[in-house]
């Protein structure tokens, strides 16, 4: 199918390039950096990604050698991804990434809180987080595929802006579902409400998944309908990936590449 190539720009534009798996070594997120900064050199017409986002024990490396000009550093934190853990672990584990260089920090809603129907402490969670890291952005995983139902999708949209959230996310990656078109829709719908009550534009961050320029062009037209172009840009709209990058070069270059 054709896309807009303009399309799958902003959708590379917007990709938090992820690695997040048990076995990630300084070794293999240095390789990674060292191609986000060679990026530019082989493919000079085509945009970097938004981020690198890894685990928080990593922040230091990427600090130290990522040089692509406008890249930030993601890392996860606060337990991820089961967010199991006591709160000033969440806490200080987050305020440590960010005193290490992360520009932005990735945390879980706490769903034995939300699940049990303690709003108020799933929240308060939120807050307390954000207070501590400051002026980096959070952004808050709310694990739409286990809560399903679009009620409650919604509620935790609700919980994680209120408390302060700077993006709303869909899922880890490490549950099925991940993101889905569904989920995009209500939280997409409840960042527009929140924006109309309070001015405050909240990002939308789909993650888990996704691999396909179908994929992703599925979520920047639920984006762009719903929230309007001006919601597409990285500062607004990521989507977390670790493949998609690849194919939608490939869509623009039009043969097969695996740089990433």
């Amino acid at each position: 199918m054709f896309y807009p190539p303009e399309h799958l720009k902003t959708c590379l534009s917007c990709i938090d390039l992820t690695s997040l798996q048990a076995t990630d070594t300084d070794a293999r997120i240095l390789a990674m950096v060292q191609k986000v900064n060679a990026f530019p050199q082989h493919f000079p017409d085509m945009p970097l990604p938004a981020a690198i986002c890894v685990y928080p024990s990593f922040t230091g490396i990427l600090h130290k050698s990522l040089t692509a000009k406008g890249v930030r550093i993601a890392v996860t934190g606060a337990g991820f991804p089961a967010s199991q853990t006591f709160l000033p672990v969440k806490i200080q584990e987050c305020r440590m990434a960010v005193e290490q260089g992360a520009d932005e920090v990735d945390i879980v809603l706490s769903l034995n809180y939300f699940l049990s129907g303690d709003y108020a402490r799933a929240g308060e969670e939120i807050f307390r987080i954000k207070e501590a890291i400051g002026p980096a952005h959070l952004k808050v995983i709310i694990e739409s595929g286990t809560l399903a139902k679009p009620q409650a999708i919604a509620q935790a949209s609700r919980i994680a802006m209120e408390a302060g959230a700077d993006f709303i996310k869909t899922s880890t990656g490490k549950s099925e579902p991940a993101a889905t078109l569904q989920a995009a829709t209500v939280m997409c719908g409840e960042i527009l409400s929140y924006y109309q009550k309070t001015g405050k534009k909240t990002g939308f961050k789909p993650a888990g998944g996704i691999l396909s320029p179908e994929d992703a062009m599925g979520y920047y037209a639920i984006v762009a309908e719903i929230l309007g172009p001006e919601w597409l840009n990285p500062s607004l709209f990521r989507i977390g990936a670790s493949r998609l990058a690849n194919n939608l070069l490939s869509a623009l270059q039009h043969h097969a590449i695996e740089y990433f």
